[in-house]
């Protein structure tokens, strides 16, 4: 079951989560340094982990279906870690598209409620690109 509160181990969670990804960018405004993506993508995960808990990420990590994205990502982050941070990056997208496709409609409703940014996405000629799929 799926707990909504907001206790200390998710505060700490979405903190390393949101380093995570800054750290990433970092690394990758930096010229795809190593050390910075490395670091990005260690505390991405282990931000996840504690967010929705080691369990429910196993879970998450070990479907079926998302096994093309688990591995696409773990292969990616094995070429960062070794020093081919640009190959590695590539693979490492392509798992996050494909691990967390499921969740770009419900990322898109957010977007279209968060005040001047939504006004942008609600915009006929955004919608006409087809940028944000299933906005309706």
């Amino acid at each position: 079951m799926v707990s909504f509160e907001m206790n200390d181990r998710k505060k700490i969670g979405l903190g390393l989560t949101g380093f995570g990804i800054f750290f990433s960018f970092l690394g990758i405004i930096f010229f795809f340094d190593k050390g910075l993506l490395a670091m990005g993508n260690i505390l991405f995960i282990s931000g996840v982990s504690l967010t929705i808990g080691l369990k429910s990420t196993m879970q998450f990590f070990m479907k079926p279906q998302n096994f093309k994205g688990t591995i696409s990502f773990g292969v990616g982050f094995f070429f960062v870690v070794i020093g081919w941070p640009i190959i590695g990056m590539i693979l490492e997208t392509y798992g996050f598209v494909v691990l967390f496709s499921g969740f770009w409609p419900t990322l898109a409703v957010f977007l279209q409620r968060i005040p001047l940014l939504g006004w942008l996405f609600q915009q006929p000629y955004v919608r006409s690109a087809q940028l944000i799929p299933m906005m309706a």
